[in-house]
């Protein structure tokens, strides 16, 4: 009987050591994609993403951040998305439209009042139903960021109204909306990937760039650039996409998860926003560059024959039920 037991007590002893000695299930690793830095609006919601993830499903996943365009421009991040190469990426509408044509239609100039009406439009059912569409273009969109409005930087002289924009050579994203806006205003719009831009500004390729504060101060362009003049000319929405290949094998449970996730990163980037419209202005004046408001009825009233483009586009009645949008 002696025998009998103490062969089972090691038998159990055994197993129960097998058991500890074993190691614990790997997180699941996954590749997150931004254009900018880290201390970025961009940066921001990444962090959060990456908190909300990794507290939501108990460490079984967790976000390897490659900030600075590290994997290439927003259309290959995109596309990367598609093939399941990249598993989540914080993008800007400049690179959507090329897959999500409607997603255009919130760069239109001078469309947004401010931060409140713009959130507004997003967080109804304009913004959702357009989220609604990515899935069909090989994409998942989690929820709508945020970059801010738009402000006009340059090296030559301060623009206070349409005709000191005037043959200014601009860097804008691939977006022809912002393009058509621009020509109407007589800038030499110039689309660049946004890795070239601080090489073009040094070499003075390109006169200036236009892009909210939050990319003015993080990507530290009062280091190149001279004039700021507070345009606001568009307001700028980011995304926080995912890939099918991953969202698709998840269970409902972890699908809530990131959506939460994407909620959270979207509040991240409102806050940094708000923070940064604030503070951005004072901050690039202590860094030496010159600051102006502009003529904003004049600008407004510039860019009114582009309308009818935009019109015909995404159609009026979807232009004007985001404008007037209370």
């Amino acid at each position: 009987m002696r025998k009998s037991w103490f062969s089972k007590l090691m038998l159990a002893a055994s197993v129960a050591g097998v058991f500890a000695a074993a190691p614990a299930l790997a997180a699941t690793n996954l590749k997150l994609a931004y254009a900018l830095s880290t201390n970025s609006h961009y940066g921001a919601g990444a962090d959060a993403l990456a908190k909300t993830i990794e507290g939501e499903t108990g460490g079984e996943f967790k976000l390897e951040h490659f900030p600075n365009s590290a994997l290439g421009g927003e259309r290959e991040v995109i596309e990367g998305l598609q093939l399941g190469t990249i598993d989540l990426a914080i993008v800007s509408t400049g690179a959507t439209l090329n897959f999500v044509p409607n997603t255009g239609v919130f760069d239109i100039p001078f469309l947004f009042r401010d931060l409140t009406h713009a959130r507004k439009v997003l967080d109804g059912q304009i913004g959702q139903e357009m989220l609604e569409a990515f899935p069909k273009r090989g994409l998942v969109a989690l929820a709508w960021g945020e970059q801010g409005f738009r402000q006009l930087t340059n090296n030559v002289r301060p623009v206070v109204t349409p005709d000191d924009a005037k043959g200014l050579k601009v860097r804008t994203t691939e977006n022809p909306i912002h393009i058509a806006a621009f020509r109407e205003l007589g800038i030499l719009a110039t689309p660049m990937a946004w890795p070239e831009v601080a090489t073009a500004l040094q070499q003075g390729t390109i006169d200036g760039q236009e892009n909210p504060m939050s990319v003015i101060v993080s990507a530290k362009l009062p280091q190149l650039q001279k004039y700021l003049s507070l345009t606001a000319h568009v307001y700028g929405p980011a995304l926080v996409l995912m890939s099918p290949n991953v969202y698709n094998g998840l269970s409902d449970e972890d699908k809530a998860s990131f959506k939460k996730a994407g909620h959270d990163a979207a509040l991240a980037m409102r806050a940094y926003v708000d923070d940064i419209e604030k503070s951005g202005i004072e901050e690039v004046k202590k860094q030496g560059m010159q600051v102006n408001t502009v003529d904003h009825a004049a600008f407004v009233k510039a860019v009114q024959p582009v309308y009818p483009q935009y019109y015909k586009q995404f159609g009026k009645d979807l232009v004007e039920s985001i404008r007037n949008t209370q």
